[in-house]
């Protein structure tokens, strides 16, 4: 992390973190950690992001530093509103998420008992759903190295800068004022650019209200249901996006993590899916986190 804009900071305040909650294998849950607008380096105790303007402030650089029994923010300027800055930093991080059930699950399997040992299970998140949303779009039918560049070009071409000069991830009133062939020919979105141009228009308007999924009465196939009709997100996408959401019923299969399990589970040979599903079905609604959980078990040892 660039050290002269840590030192560009002007306010401090600190978050007391629950028992059963580990900054490392929160921070690399999966690899959102790797997109902007968040910065880390692995191996770090700290987590650098950059919160949106809101009506009361413009965008807002933070870092976020592990300590002893709690995270300390230091802030590239004085919010108006401090509880938005805070409520974000809790919701990125999941600190109010209650894992209990999980890991009491977790005590069936010897195999998988390491997660509750470490207090894992928190998958890392941007502060809105409307950014988680669009960076997944951006991890389908593609390279890691071609999601994170649409991911940067994004915020480096439309994304508002905070008083350090990091940017924040764009708005969808941002991404609304450039059409398709912005998102093809600056952005390079392939065939995601239609759908980030239509997507954008729709939620800047108020006609998808993104958002208000996390809290949504709907039962989680019908959540599903409701992620899908935006164009570009279909199974894998969706279930994804719903593990973001609290909601870990599905297993979010793809190419990646299909061949972790072959070569984990299965002696390297393919199977199909449904023998997946029945592997791992006796964590019931925790499933997709216990595959998950099982599959990145190495990046941490």
């Amino acid at each position: 992390m660039n050290g002269d804009n840590i030192f560009q900071m002007t306010l401090s305040l600190d978050i007391k973190i629950p028992r059963r909650f580990s900054f490392r294998h929160t921070v690399g849950s999966h690899g959102w950690y790797d997109l902007p607008p968040f910065e880390h380096r692995k191996g770090a105790k700290e987590l650098a992001y950059v919160f949106q303007p809101s009506d009361e402030d413009p965008a807002i650089s933070v870092l976020i530093a592990a300590k002893r029994g709690k995270l300390t923010i230091t802030l590239s300027e004085q919010p108006k509103d401090t509880a938005r800055i805070l409520n974000g930093v809790r919701h990125i991080l999941r600190l109010d998420d209650d894992l209990s059930e999980f890991y009491e699950a977790l005590q069936s399997d010897e195999r998988l008992s390491w997660i509750a040992d470490v207090n894992a299970g928190r998958l890392l998140r941007s502060a809105t759903v409307w950014e988680d949303l669009v960076k997944t779009i951006c991890t389908t039918n593609c390279s890691w190295a071609l999601t994170k560049k649409m991911v940067v070009n994004l915020v480096e071409k439309l994304g508002e800068p905070a008083a350090d000069g990091k940017r924040a991830f764009p708005t969808a009133e941002a991404m609304a004022s450039k059409d398709d062939r912005f998102y093809r020919d600056e952005i390079r979105a392939g065939y995601r650019s239609p759908y980030f141009a239509e997507l954008a228009e729709s939620v800047a308007s108020g006609k998808l209200e993104v958002e208000g999924w996390l809290h949504s009465d709907l039962t989680t196939p019908l959540l599903k249901k409701e992620l899908k009709k935006v164009k570009g997100v279909g199974d894998y996408a969706a279930e994804n996006l719903l593990k973001l959401l609290g909601r870990f019923d599905g297993l979010a299969l793809d190419s990646w993590l299909r061949g972790q399990f072959y070569k984990t589970h299965n002696n390297g040979r393919v199977c199909k899916d449904k023998k997946i599903e029945r592997f791992y079905s006796k964590f019931h609604d925790w499933k997709g986190l216990a595959i998950w959980c099982d599959m990145t078990e190495s990046w941490f040892t």
